[in-house]
């Protein structure tokens, strides 16, 4: 007999990410409620289908016993290079098994042990502690979002260059954020993933010469791979630009690859590709359309 549809609490449901996951959820039959840190944004989450909505924060244990209370699953992401992140990560897994909950997906990273990586490495203790929670789990490792090029788009379709703080030749495993939402949704609702260990990826291991003519393709014009400074690219983060420093020049020697064999087969179909992707950017930004807010570089 399948189990009856859970009860899921979506942690940073107001964000781009998280929000994604929610309306999955909603198509399989879950109930979510979503955890927000500020609660101007609670109407947004109930644009993407959460009935119930808890306001929190990751650092208080009072606030997140409440959050979880009468919950039967957890999807948790990190917010972008969020400071002490696996601590805030194992303490989750803590409220998480205080208050008996049965399954925890997070969505971690693809190469969760790359320690010279803090944005990876923080994952990796949070990881073995779901290992040793006693909860059912499932640790989703998506690759870098293409929702990265959002915010940059009408920048790249007006100058006519994409430019990254790294090696044009560097290559990249990408994926688009919707698969790993939906995967996400299947391991919170079914039985199939549990236990498992899955790297997302899309088709394709691409450098900025091959993105840009994939780009060219779609605008019908030349768009010309080039490179920002890192440094310059990093300053803007204040105090976490030394990890991006640190990141930029790993993305440089060694790019960021894997394989898209677990994500084709979990869904059933072809993930979506970088090509789908770029055309909806640019329907999207045709006359009379509305802009996406620009995005928070993930991995």
């Amino acid at each position: 007999m399948p189990n009856p549809p859970p009860k899921v609490l979506a942690v940073g449901a107001s964000g781009k990410f998280a929000g994604m996951v929610i309306p999955e959820l909603i198509k399989r039959g879950a109930t979510v409620r979503g955890l927000i840190h500020d609660s101007a944004k609670k109407g947004l989450v109930r644009q993407h289908g959460a009935t119930e909505i808890a306001v929190g924060d990751l650092t208080d244990r009072g606030s997140l016993d409440v959050a979880l209370k009468g919950v039967d699953s957890v999807f948790y992401i990190a917010p972008a290079f969020l400071p002490n992140e696996a601590e805030i990560g194992k303490g989750m897994v803590e409220a998480a098994v205080r208050a008996g909950v049965r399954r925890f997906v997070f969505s971690s990273v693809i190469h969760p042990i790359l320690s010279a990586l803090a944005n990876h490495g923080q994952k990796a203790p949070v990881e073995e502690a779901l290992l040793t929670s006693g909860m059912e789990y499932t640790f989703l490792h998506p690759t870098v979002f293409f929702q990265n090029f959002t915010g940059s788009w009408p920048r790249i379709a007006e100058a006519g260059v994409l430019s990254e703080p790294w090696s044009v030749e560097s290559r990249f495993s990408r994926v688009d954020y919707r698969d790993v939402a939906e995967v996400a949704a299947v391991a919170l609702t079914e039985d199939r993933l549990l236990y498992g260990t899955f790297e997302l990826c899309a088709e394709g291991w691409h450098n900025r010469t091959d993105v840009a003519a994939i780009i060219g393709e779609v605008l019908g014009r030349p768009i010309k791979a080039g490179r920002i400074d890192p440094k310059m690219a990093a300053a803007s983060a204040g105090p976490g630009a030394p990890a991006l420093e640190r990141m930029f020049d790993w993305y440089d020697m060694r790019g960021l690859m894997g394989s898209a064999l677990a994500l084709g087969a979990v869904l059933g179909r072809e993930p979506r590709t970088l090509r789908a992707f770029f055309e909806e950017l640019n329907a999207q930004t045709e006359p009379g359309s509305v802009r996406q807010p620009a995005q928070k570089m993930r991995v």
